[in-house]
């Protein structure tokens, strides 16, 4: 089933910034790139609602996520960041359910990360 874009309501055909993710992925095995997609979908199969930024806590060390930090993005925080974004992206983007994805704000500051929710038929 697809992901669409809140604001289009399109569905999402498209990774953005495929070349980094591309990149990204190639850095990581095959086994670690599922067990961190395996970890992203208990999580989201855990709650309704999910803010990229706010599933991980902030040490990844010994944790599935780790080779996002040390391998794949040659520790560099802010990328980690934005490649594990991606990789929740694709994540709902392979889902089976119908997922809706946007930009919000906290208490009129934008949260920084995209949030997901079931899409309403």
């Amino acid at each position: 089933m697809p992901l669409f874009d809140l604001e289009t309501m399109q569905q999402v055909t498209e990774i953005p910034y495929k070349r980094d993710y591309n990149l990204y992925m190639s850095r990581l095995t095959q086994d670690e790139i599922a067990a961190i997609k395996e970890w992203v979908n208990a999580k989201i199969d855990s709650d309704k609602i999910h803010t990229a930024g706010w599933m991980p806590g902030s040490n990844w060390m010994g944790t599935v996520l780790e080779p996002i930090y040390t391998k794949a993005v040659k520790r560099n925080f802010d990328l980690a960041g934005k490649c594990f974004g991606l990789m929740v992206y694709v994540v709902f983007m392979e889902r089976p359910e119908e997922w809706v994805s946007g930009r919000f704000e906290l208490r009129g500051r934008d949260i920084g990360s995209r949030t997901y929710f079931r899409k309403r038929s």
